[in-house]
């Protein structure tokens, strides 16, 4: 089969490499799946950096998420059939970005009958982590104010979409006109660009002073510390990643003084730790995509021979919504 392998660390433009590599095979409990999509997702950036947590032994193919179809299922696998359409998380070396990819059984789940392929590939990693986030960790209520920071990217428009789905008031935080649309198109209520605005002083203008009950950051550095001078009394800022590249540290006595909660989001470990919780997640995200109130933006469908110039524009930050490798 054809996959991308990285077979030293860089910028995913310089050590991508499509490659006839072979077909992998299963192992106990797991799955091969020809690959139906794949989208682009940063820890597949850090990956190629060698900046991710987790480092698979090189030469391995990336693609941490995918939608696939069943074919050929390995000992102990109950609950799938070869032929079934499933999503979830590939198990590396043979990642999504490739003809065929392994999955792990305990990490699948049946794809949305009411998204596309490219649609359902894009919901487990960044509707996940959105719903933990918001629902487990700040336990979000409605009538809230929710600020999201790169809420046009596939993590931020996820959580744009859950958070109007709770019941909140989205203010999305984006760099540039053409980001600033598609956050809008995605139902943030109040749309910052932050090239040209203040996002401190308009969210104490939008929040009559108040400030944001809930904070989602994906962005770490100067973006966390910036976000607790608009954290309201009682708020909840929401670590979800480091993707501007400084990982902040955090003044514990400003938390105190102002009464406010620093909340972290491993999102893998629930998978280690609490998978019913995982299996009860993706019930409701199918029900939601069902009925409509979620459904991940998909911005551009790539053929196999043109994913490493759509991971490497994913790591230059000049994406909106999932950019999606499409069989």
């Amino acid at each position: 089969m054809k996959a991308w392998r990285i077979n030293e660390l860089g910028e995913p433009k310089d050590v991508m490499r499509l490659e006839e590599v072979a077909d992998p095979s299963p192992g106990a409990g797991q799955l091969v799946v020809k690959v139906l999509a794949s989208p682009a997702n940063f820890p597949d950036v850090l990956m190629a950096r060698g900046l991710y947590q987790v480092k698979p032994e090189l030469p391995f193919t990336a693609g941490v998420e995918l939608c696939g179809e069943v074919t050929e299922l390995g000992d102990g696998v109950d609950g799938f059939q070869v032929g079934d359409r499933v999503i979830g998380g590939a198990a590396l070396p043979y990642g999504g970005f490739g003809e065929l990819a392994l999955m792990d059984a305990a990490t699948t789940f049946p794809a949305p009958e009411a998204l596309t392929d490219a649609e359902a590939s894009s919901l487990y990693i960044g509707y996940q982590t959105g719903w933990f986030g918001l629902h487990r960790r700040a336990h979000i209520q409605p009538g809230e104010t929710l600020l999201v920071h790169a809420a046009a990217g596939g993590v931020g428009s996820a959580a744009i979409q859950l958070g109007k789905a709770a019941g909140a008031t989205v203010i999305g935080v984006v760099g540039g006109p053409e980001k600033a649309a598609v956050a809008k198109q995605l139902g943030a209520d109040v749309v910052i660009d932050r090239h040209t605005e203040d996002f401190v002083k308009v969210v104490k203008e939008v929040t009559g002073g108040k400030g944001a009950d809930v904070i989602y950051d994906p962005v770490g550095g100067d973006t966390y510390d910036r976000s607790t001078k608009c954290i309201a009394f009682e708020g909840r800022i929401l670590i979800i990643g480091f993707a501007g590249g400084r990982i902040q540290e955090a003044a514990l006595n400003h938390s105190l003084i102002k009464n406010y909660s620093i909340v972290g989001l491993h999102w893998g470990l629930y998978n280690m730790l609490a998978p019913e919780l995982v299996k009860e997640c993706h019930a409701e995200l199918t029900r939601m995509a069902a009925e409509g109130s979620i459904k991940p933006l998909v911005s551009e469908e790539l053929s196999l021979d043109e994913v490493a110039d759509g991971v490497q524009r994913l790591a230059d930050g000049t994406t909106v919504g999932r950019v999606v490798y499409v069989a």
